[in-house]
């Protein structure tokens, strides 16, 4: 995505190896507060299930004896904890993939930074996943940072979340504890739209349930991590999903060739089936679908293609093929929850553009109405955001594009916002609401303007606090009127 591609960075994400399916494969993310023993855990699980090759295991090992780490004990985290600089602080800064496979399934480990400072590296892992490893400290329990991973892994949609209690052995193997954050983390986990949480009790250091089942504790009667991961299923498309195809460049050659390249994001297309342009309304019938391995009878999710088709339409990188009947919402209005990335504030007076799945465009208006409070994972009001926040806002575009609701589908419900200046990414979201026709709100469209809003707004005078105040009120208006169904545009000029 865009936000499986949350940032430009989704360039990081590692191609599929030859004879890999999504069924086969999965991408798994091992996210939580700092110092909780991700890399350790990962490496352990590397260690202990084949996934390290001789020459790797003694170079750990002599690395490990020279820093004298945990007394005679192997240092797994030195497996994932690639760049100097983590090797020297003993935290993980940026994404380490690492790929392995046991006899049952292909892995995708994703192992993210823990510290707050890294949440912006932690954010774009996640965009990858199927789905997380939460660590948790036994002995600390649930963390703030713990709770904001939570919010990000919900955030890009991760449905399956793994409760890794590590860190048993130091606090005696206790059932108690061990239930305590279970049922600590259950509850904030209520907060989000997770569909399975499993929860599994570690000790990273000795392996105890990571791949080997532990002897010291007997209580626990569930699969050990590994076995877990085995077993689980991926996530999977609907088997219905309409089609999308978003086009990343048009191609030309000799014959009059003509093709649309782009990756397939949702749903299957055949050749003979109608297409439709979704900004522009152009139809076509496709003719060919061709790769560099030659012509397909039909293409689905994640396949590499150029699709000709009967008529040239008119269209260049930015638009979306679809299906005729189910298409993407031609949207310049839309509300989104994101997660702030700069070390910039949100300044509603900057430049902003939104990118989508292939399309940049310009942002013309945008508010914050609020803020995700990490100690009691509640919404609370707020006009603006700073980093490694998760803010919910309103986006007005200064033209229409293609967008989905993240619900439907995730490929073209994310984005990112970038910097209109130099080109930095500054956040990442999710689509949860869109509207099309802000440019002309005629046809049953209320428009609450300065003139209808008087009276609620009495108070308010001119200062940019009491504009963002302004527009707060009006969002909340609106989102009362458009829940009983009445379509509303809301002006942003004051």
């Amino acid at each position: 995505m865009t936000l499986a591609a949350l940032s430009e960075e989704r360039s990081l994400r590692p191609a599929a190896q030859p004879g890999d399916t999504s069924e086969a494969m999965l991408r798994l993310l091992t996210c939580g507060s700092v110092d909780d023993g991700k890399s350790t855990l990962i490496g352990r699980l590397l260690w202990d299930a084949a996934g390290v090759t001789d020459d790797q295991r003694a170079q750990i090992m002599n690395a490990s004896h020279a820093r004298a780490v945990n007394g005679e004990r192997i240092d797994f985290s030195l497996l994932l904890d690639g760049l100097v600089a983590e090797r020297e602080q003993g935290i993980t800064i940026d994404i380490a993939w690492r790929y392995f496979e046991t006899e049952r399934r292909r892995f995708v480990i994703i192992d993210s930074p823990g510290h707050e400072q890294y949440t912006r590296n932690m954010a774009t892992g996640a965009s990858h996943a199927d789905i997380a490893i939460l660590l948790v400290d036994a002995r600390h329990g649930v963390k703030r940072q713990t709770r904001r991973h939570a919010a990000i892994c919900d955030l890009v949609g991760i449905k399956k979340v793994v409760l890794a209690v590590n860190k048993m052995d130091q606090i005696d193997w206790s059932e108690d504890r061990y239930r305590e954050i279970e049922i600590d983390f259950r509850s904030l986990a209520s907060n989000f739209s997770f569909a399975e949480i499993s929860s599994i009790p570690v000790a990273a250091l000795t392996g105890a349930n990571v791949v080997a089942r532990s002897d010291e504790m007997p209580w626990y009667g569930g699969p050990t991590l590994l076995e877990y991961l085995e077993s689980v299923e991926a996530k999977t498309e609907p088997v219905d999903a309409p089609f999308r195809l978003p086009v990343q460049m048009v191609l030309r050659a000799e014959n009059d060739f003509r093709g649309y390249a782009g990756t397939v994001t949702s749903g299957t297309i055949h050749v003979g089936d109608p297409v439709v342009d979704a900004r522009s309304g152009l139809g076509a019938t496709l003719q060919r679908i061709t790769t560099m391995d030659g012509d397909l009878e039909s293409a689905s999710t994640g396949d590499a293609v150029t699709l000709v088709l009967d008529t040239d339409l008119d269209i260049s990188r930015g638009a979306v093929l679809t299906e005729t009947q189910r298409r993407p919402t031609n949207a310049d209005v839309l509300e989104a929850r994101l997660v702030w990335m700069s070390e910039k504030p949100f300044d509603p007076e900057a430049g902003y553009l939104l990118r989508s799945a292939t399309d940049l465009t310009p942002v013309t208006s945008m508010s914050v109405s609020s803020l995700i409070d990490f100690e009691t994972l509640s919404s609370t009001q707020a006009h603006g955001c700073s980093m490694n926040d998760i803010a919910d806002c309103r986006i007005l575009l200064g033209r229409s594009t293609a967008l989905d609701l993240f619900s439907d589908l995730r490929l073209t419900g994310n984005f990112v916002l970038v910097n209109a200046l130099d080109g930095a990414t500054v956040a990442g979201g999710v689509i949860t609401w869109v509207q099309s026709g802000a440019a002309s709100a005629g046809e049953n469209v209320l428009v609450l303007d300065q003139a209808r809003l008087a009276g609620l707004c009495a108070d308010l005078g001119d200062t940019p606090e009491d504009k963002a105040e302004y527009e707060r009120r009006a969002q909340e208006v609106a989102i009362l009127l458009r829940s009983a169904g009445v379509p509303v545009l809301i002006e942003t000029d004051r």
